[in-house]
């Protein structure tokens, strides 16, 4: 009866396994479809964009980036991005890590008041915070700096840091850290040696997560920074390319493009550290 279940439930799975396949692959189109339309149109004038706006081009206008990163000053935008977005990283590391790690640990109610009070973070959107952090900025004296945007974004990205890598940490064996106190580890050796090793891939999660979320910052640099083509950022900076009647959308494009490639640099590189991560644990 066993072997006639079994047999009855084959197509099944087949059929199931079938759809599956159909769907991502369908989930994979919807995802490259615009990323090649964004790329093909990066290398058009305006009249083929219109005129055939998913074929490739026939004459390849390189000078399309060259255009955007000079009409909009790109190349001090994305050094802007980056002293934010590395800044911003770090500081969310340096305060979440810790955070992460007494949650971890923590077992009685006080532990999982805090980790809800985190959680609520989620219900804040950020234009709601807009006003008070402009006359938070003005107050201390740090209204258009990139020092006030490096302290203010690491509060938005605290409650997804903390949740994850607490739940991280909580996968790493007790008997670990009883062992490191018998040999005599202090707290801040048990983090070092022990947890933070282990936790590598949602390290990796949580940075790839954020550095996602600070690149794309445009309302509180727009709003803090403003359009100085010294302070601005990269995503400020690419509407300037828009202008009524005249947008060359070739070369907005490419300007994207350029945009677009620190963080598939920095995905590749964070992804290969991740598989690094899980392949040493699981021999460990």
């Amino acid at each position: 009866m066993s072997t006639v279940s079994r047999a009855q439930l084959r197509p099944r799975v087949r059929v199931s396994a079938f759809v599956s396949h159909i769907l991502v692959w369908f989930y994979a189109l919807l995802l490259v479809i615009p990323l090649y339309y964004l790329l093909v149109t990066a290398f058009k004038s305006n009249i083929e964009i219109f005129d055939q706006p998913f074929a490739l081009p026939h004459e390849w206008i390189f000078s399309n980036f060259i255009d955007a990163f000079s009409q909009a000053g790109l190349g001090k935008a994305l050094m802007n991005s980056l002293i934010i977005t590395a800044g911003a990283e770090l500081v969310t590391l340096v305060l979440a890590i810790p955070a992460a790690f007494a949650l971890a640990r923590s077992k009685g109610r006080l532990g999982a008041a805090v980790e809800r009070i985190f959680a609520l973070g989620f219900l804040i959107p950020g234009f709601a915070a807009l006003v008070p952090t402009v006359l938070m900025s003005i107050a201390l004296g740090l209204w258009q700096t990139r020092i006030f945007l490096i302290m203010f974004m690491p509060a938005t990205a605290m409650p997804l840091s903390v949740i994850l890598l607490t739940q991280f940490m909580r996968t790493v064996p007790p008997e670990l850290e009883e062992a490191a106190a018998l040999d005599g580890a202090s707290q801040f050796t048990v983090l070092r040696r022990i947890y933070l090793p282990l936790a590598v891939p949602g390290i990796v999660t949580v940075v790839i997560l954020n550095f996602l979320h600070f690149w794309n910052e445009f309302l509180f640099a727009l709003v803090i920074l403003g359009y100085d083509a010294d302070l601005r950022t990269a995503q400020v900076a690419l509407p300037t390319l828009v202008s009524e009647g005249s947008t060359q959308y070739g070369v907005l494009a490419a300007g994207v493009v350029i945009t677009l490639v620190p963080i598939y640099v920095m995905y590749i590189v964070l992804q290969r550290r991740m598989e690094e991560a899980l392949t040493e644990g699981a021999v460990k």
